[in-house]
């Protein structure tokens, strides 16, 4: 299968077999070359340059929003998926007694913002895996909220966990959730910009991204997803000149925009959003349908490869899968593993136990056969 994604966009390309999207994304050449303009223009206009940028930020959050299956005024920009937790964390009303259902083993940046919660009153249940690819069924959750008595107000998950990739089906979490009370928070950075995406179908009542993953985007920039069902019910953290109305006015009214740039309280990341903008641009001249389709069959390319070589897959690949293709390769401790895959070209990363793999849609089955020979290397030379 073809990439979907143009290999010449990425210039990491031409020194390694990179298949490290779920840490760090490399940048492509149109984000670079987006983020420099953004940089020239200030550099050469001043403030000048002001309303160009804020037009280009309009069009920035209409892309992000239609990747996000959202409307443009559901979005607002975050510096990363911890600040978007932490507004949602923060900014709901608590009483002593509540409870929030979060999986174990989660990332720490998914779970830290409601243990964080503890000083009001507010308890954090966890639902471990069931198996050993880090299943998270909706039984567990279902018996998570019938044991919490009705006292569970929000269930906040990683949509694709990060160790294993095990990838939650959210449109039933969150029908499910509804039907018990409670709100579902997603963190969706493992799987936005690879996986298609319809938060608003889906029923999903907040979610976050940073641009710098399966995005393809820098670092320091990110999306947060509020519906206008939940705006008001969400206290704004950071109120600021950007979260108003009336956003020049001389005589200030603490009046909140309609549309979730509520929650943008300051100068944005103007530079970010220019590049966050161009990987958005990329993504969808492809496709999302066609990016996903081209990413699973690389990684189903890649586990039976490596499964073939002697390692033990470890992540799903049934209704489960995501773009992270998690193994044991035996005798080799996954540190060791992916410091001696990086001597070889190929860069992974030890995760959860074992060495984890996350190729993008620009990959090709070269950078595949390439993993594979260099784990097959790495076994026969126990």
């Amino acid at each position: 299968m073809p990439a979907a994604l143009p290999r010449d966009q990425f210039p990491v390309a031409d020194r390694y077999r990179y298949l490290n999207h779920a840490l760090v994304a490399p940048l492509p050449r149109c984000t670079v070359e987006a983020m420099a303009a953004d940089a020239w223009r200030c550099a050469e206009d001043g403030s000048v340059a002001f309303p160009e940028r804020e037009a280009n930020m309009a069009v920035v959050r209409a892309r992000a929003a239609g990747l996000m299956g959202a409307e443009p005024a559901d979005v607002a920009f975050v510096k990363n998926t911890t600040e978007g937790l932490a507004f949602v964390a923060g900014g709901l009303d608590w009483t002593p007694g509540d409870r929030v259902v979060v999986p174990d083993h989660e990332y720490p940046s998914t779970l830290f913002p409601w243990l964080a919660l503890e000083h009001r009153g507010v308890t954090v249940d966890l639902v471990a895996p069931v198996g050993p690819r880090g299943e998270l069924p909706l039984e567990s959750f279902e018996a998570a909220l019938v044991a919490g008595r009705g006292r569970v107000r929000v269930v906040a998950l990683s949509w694709v966990q990060f160790g294993l990739g095990w990838r939650t089906d959210l449109a039933a979490l969150a029908a499910l959730c509804h039907e018990h009370g409670a709100l579902v928070c997603a963190d969706v950075i493992q799987g936005l910009g690879v996986l298609p995406c319809r938060l608003a179908d889906w029923g999903v009542d907040f979610a976050m991204a940073d641009a710098h993953k399966w995005l393809l985007g820098p670092e320091g920039i990110g999306v947060l997803y509020v519906p206008a069902r939940h705006r008001d019910r969400l206290r704004v953290m950071e109120p600021g000149w950007a979260s108003v109305v009336d956003q020049d006015s001389d005589h200030p009214v603490l009046r909140y925009a309609e549309s979730a740039r509520r929650f943008e309280g300051g100068t944005a990341n103007g530079c970010g959003i220019a590049g966050l903008g161009a990987s958005i641009e990329l993504l969808a001249a492809a496709g999302v349908d066609a990016v996903w389709a081209s990413a699973d069959g690389l990684c189903a390319r890649l586990a039976e490869g490596l499964a073939g070589a002697g390692a033990t897959v470890r992540s799903d690949r049934g209704s489960g899968r995501s773009a992270i293709i998690n193994v044991a390769i035996p005798g080799v401790e996954p540190v060791d593993a992916a410091a001696r895959l990086l001597s070889a070209g190929v860069v992974a990363r030890a995760r959860s136990g074992g060495v984890r793999f996350s190729p993008h849609a620009w990959n090709d089955e070269a950078d595949v056969d390439a993993t594979v020979a260099a784990v097959a290397a790495l076994i026969a030379s126990r």
